[in-house]
């Protein structure tokens, strides 16, 4: 009896000694980490309030927290303050501590090791797949592609008288210093050639180029259905200055026009303006296209369509861009990393995709479809920790 009430005893003795042990061990191990795996919650407003209480408001504005996307980590023992942050507007920020009208402390900022380089007020942002798959997020791969670009322009079939007679001048002009060539007056080939200059010159201010001026020495073509359209007729075409060096003669044209509904007609570009309008900031452009039965006349109003090939370039979707007035951005997927802002340079905008100059390389993955809510996360997580 003596001896069970001695074991019991110093059983006891153990288990006092052994509480204050568990209790350290939990608070520097397990306790740590479970304080550490708490679920955080903040102020979709206020993003600066947080709380691990979920069903906790915000004593600013008093709307529901919402819950984080991953708890924010404490400051660095010792880092360096970046700046110190007003804690009812993130936008304001103040290099030295200081307080608000309210008399509450600015919150202080830290720097933190291998922090994401932010672009445009646009913070790298992660998300996990549940997430991704909520608002529909969706990828394409940067990668050269042979672009085509569609330019689109409004027209008529022409009706120039003014060309016409250009055309039959510069004719007359060769018909003249033809009779004259055998003539022993110098005066006489002078004038000749200056008339033909003179004609010449007119003609390459309406856009014709010296081959298609010389073409019109060599054909019999009076050009009549600048006029009054014949098998063929003549279309003109106004082009948007952005656009003028896309187009060049020899490319083929498809126009439409209310009259015909359905009806195409095909042709080919014979000569680009040389003066743009400084009204309209266009270029006009001179198109011969097929006329069977004579269905096009003076005047028609046309919709004209030019398909220009760009050849291969370094490419992105055209949705995959977002433009801020500033600059462009487009947002790289790296995976697990989340979503990284990048700065581009475009060049040509194709019919699907755009050039890219800089920013993205082949093979990088750019965010297609809901890169405007990423967009939008991305400022509200940079006006947080910037």
């Amino acid at each position: 009896m003596k001896t069970k009430k001695t074991v019991l005893i110093v059983l006891g003795l153990l288990l006092l000694v052994s509480i204050p042990v568990g209790v350290k061990l939990y608070r520097g191990h397990g306790g740590h980490d479970a304080a550490q795996q708490k679920e955080m919650y903040h102020c979709p407003m206020h993003p600066t309030y947080t709380s691990t209480r979920k069903d906790d408001s915000c004593p600013i504005c008093g709307m529901n927290l919402v819950k984080s996307e991953e708890a924010a980590p404490a400051a660095p023992t010792g880092g360096k303050i970046k700046f110190y942050r007003n804690p009812m507007n993130p936008a304001v920020t103040s290099k030295t501590p200081m307080k608000d009208e309210m008399g509450m402390d600015y919150v202080p900022v830290y720097e933190t090791e291998g922090e994401s380089k932010e672009v445009g007020g646009r913070a790298p942002i992660k998300m996990d797949s549940a997430k991704r798959q909520l608002i529909g997020v969706k990828t394409a791969k940067a990668a050269y592609r042979p672009l085509t670009h569609t330019v689109t322009s409004s027209g008529k079939v022409a009706y120039d008288p003014d060309l016409y007679q250009s055309i039959s001048e510069y004719k007359e002009a060769l018909t003249a210093r033809e009779k004259v060539k055998d003539s022993s007056w110098p005066e006489v080939h002078e004038r000749a050639e200056a008339l033909i200059r003179a004609s010449a010159l007119r003609l390459r201010q309406a856009g014709l180029s010296d081959e298609q001026i010389a073409e019109l020495g060599q054909s019999g073509d009076t050009h009549a259905n600048l006029l009054l359209p014949g098998a063929k007729a003549w279309l003109y075409a106004q082009i948007y200055e952005y656009e003028i060096g896309l187009i060049k003669p020899g490319q083929a044209i498809v126009a439409e026009t209310p009259a015909y509904p359905g009806r195409v007609f095909r042709g080919v570009i014979k000569a680009v303006d040389s003066i743009l309008s400084a009204e309209t900031r266009t270029l006009r452009v001179r198109a011969e296209v097929e006329n069977p039965d004579n269905m096009l006349k003076p005047e028609m109003y046309a919709e004209i369509k030019i398909k220009v090939t760009l050849g291969s370039r370094l490419s992105v979707p055209l949705n995959a861009i977002v433009n801020t007035g500033a600059r462009k951005l487009v947002f790289v997927d790296k995976g697990e990393a989340g979503f990284e802002p990048r700065e581009v340079k475009t060049g040509f905008e194709g019919d699907d995709y755009s050039e890219i100059l800089s920013g993205v390389r082949a093979g990088e993955t750019v965010v297609t479809s809901a890169n405007f809510l990423i967009d939008s996360e991305a400022r509200l997580k940079s006006s947080v920790t910037e």
